[in-house]
């Protein structure tokens, strides 16, 4: 059941901002202590500024922060970073701090809102720095908060899997709330429709982690990447997914994201029109920080070399590539178990005529069985290890044969570990 309200209205009573002309101090509509900037110095309102679900009352905030002008450029009352130690009402810890500083409580206020997440918002109401202070913490990982840069696997902020326990029937089909780092990239097709060509991982709240060929050449001739969808299950619909789990009950997510890009950064060496697809590796900048749920979290990145390793360790793939040569993408999100294949292994399948590529350090490869691979659609996805705890990424998948799961030819994935310099370089606030 949902109750008919709007989504800030009940929470914010606008307040009159005691502002002058370049003044440093304000107070925010919130009576929060506040400093007098430009918006593209104040990551929560521009944040909310950006939001494709803000709504009316977001917007008359945001009006009602202007506290002067420079230079004849508006600015506006940005709430201080002030917090203090709290716990939210399902038990987690959190900070005490400004409502619009919160992404895990204001990503809850689009309308309708539900009975129990209004309960939820009242219950987390605390004694912080502004009238509307509420206890933050994130909506799951045990109170991690959403940043532009990748978190460390030591604080488990990263690469965790909800899904253990509620692995469904049948197939190769995930769980809906598995891999929760699973990004969908949505193109505008030169017919003005949206097309899903590739996909990639969350690394963290602001930055996806795809393949160079998902935003460099010929891709670009079929559309442009305008969107990053998260935590979908069914491609096929829109909202809340529910499957059967062990036991027959229903797991259900909260239903998909679609956050708008930024930017799309490929590698500055990947040639689209090399045989030898090597650099093939791209970051996606998200106009928005993503909040962390169930159904939505950041992958690790990895800490050590997985090639050094034994060959035949197994790694996991997942997306919505189709099942075999002459489908179109899976509707359900799917994954398959591969065999790591050092280079050396694998380049004797890449010296066949019809393939002739020289395989290099920045490339891994796994698979060779006969219909167990990545496939079209699973491009820019990536290649992951479950050390037991945490799900690393260890490769983006890059290009394979034709057509898909040949018995001992291998996918070649872009070895992300040879990269993670590069990914350092490009990811800013």
């Amino acid at each position: 059941m949902t109750v008919a309200i709007s989504s800030v209205q009940v929470i914010i009573s606008f307040l009159l901002i005691h502002s002058a002309q370049g003044q440093s101090s304000c107070i925010t509509p919130s009576n929060a202590n506040g400093e007098c900037i430009p918006i593209r110095q104040c990551k929560q309102l521009l944040d909310l500024l950006l939001s494709p679900s803000r709504t009316a009352e977001d917007v008359a905030y945001i009006k009602n922060s202007q506290c002067g002008f420079r230079d004849n450029n508006p600015l506006v009352c940005c709430p201080k970073a002030q917090s203090n130690g709290c716990t939210t009402p399902d038990g987690r810890q959190g900070n005490c701090i400004d409502l619009y500083s919160c992404p895990a409580i204001t990503s809850l206020l689009t309308p309708p809102v539900p009975r129990d997440t209004f309960t939820f918002i009242q219950n987390s109401k605390c004694n912080g720095p502004s009238a509307y202070s509420v206890c933050c913490g994130a909506t799951s990982g045990g109170g991690c908060q959403p940043s532009w840069s990748t978190p460390d696997p030591s604080t488990r902020c990263c690469g965790l899997d909800p899904s253990s326990g509620n692995r469904i029937y049948g197939g190769n089909a995930t769980a809906v709330d598995q891999y929760p780092w699973l990004v969908i990239i949505e193109y505008m097709g030169r017919d003005n429709k949206i097309k899903l060509l590739c996909g990639g991982s969350l690394i963290s709240s602001k930055y996806v982690l795809t393949a160079g060929h998902c935003v460099k050449g010929p891709v670009l001739n079929i559309g442009n990447p305008i969107n990053a969808r998260v935590g979908d299950y069914d491609i096929t619909k829109s909202g809340p997914d529910c499957v059967e789990v062990e036991g027959g009950s229903e797991d259900c997510s909260d239903g998909e994201q679609v956050i708008p890009i930024e930017e799309t950064i490929p590698h500055e060496l990947y040639d689209p029109k090399s045989a030898l697809r090597r650099n093939d590796i791209a970051l996606i900048r998200l106009k928005i920080m993503v909040p962390y749920t169930d159904f939505i979290r950041p992958i690790c990145l990895p800490s050590s070399d997985i090639t050094l390793g034994p060959d035949g360790r197994s790694l996991i793939t997942a997306g919505w590539g189709a099942v075999d040569e002459f489908s179109s993408s899976s509707a359900i999100k799917l994954q398959v178990v591969l065999p790591l294949v050092k280079v050396p292994a694998c380049q004797p399948a890449y010296n066949a005529s019809n393939r002739r590529v020289t395989l290099w350090e920045g490339q891994l490869c796994a698979g060779g069985e006969k219909g167990k691979d990545s496939c079209k659609g699973d491009s820019g996805g990536p290649l992951m290890y479950d050390d037991g705890t945490l799900y690393y990424i260890d490769g983006v998948v890059s290009f394979g044969p034709t057509p898909c799961g040949i018995e001992n030819v291998p996918g070649v994935y872009t070895k992300v570990f040879y990269y993670l310099p590069w990914i350092r370089s490009k990811m800013r606030p």
